[in-house]
């Protein structure tokens, strides 16, 4: 198993798209929220990711092709 960590950038019109679910019932791919900030405007979502590398890509690919910004993190983002 593998687990990486995104950030996903929503434009106005993504924000109301279920991409996180579809993330994770699509692909075998586990999801979890970290961090967020979702507003009518925009948002961005901090997600840990678990599964194969190969289907982490594979979610992420399609993420990308649907027009969210994909970014990796490097490190733990919560805070104490």
């Amino acid at each position: 198993m593998a687990r990486q960590r995104v950030r996903f950038t929503f434009s106005a019109d993504m924000v109301r798209e279920p991409i996180i679910y579809r993330l994770g019932h699509d692909f075998d791919v586990v999801t979890n929220i970290r961090r967020a900030d979702v507003r009518a405007d925009m948002g961005w979502v901090v997600l840990e990711l678990d599964g194969t590398d190969d289907e982490i890509q594979r979610g992420l690919t399609w993420v990308a092709d649907n027009g969210v910004r994909v970014d990796p993190i490097a490190g733990d983002v919560i805070e104490g």
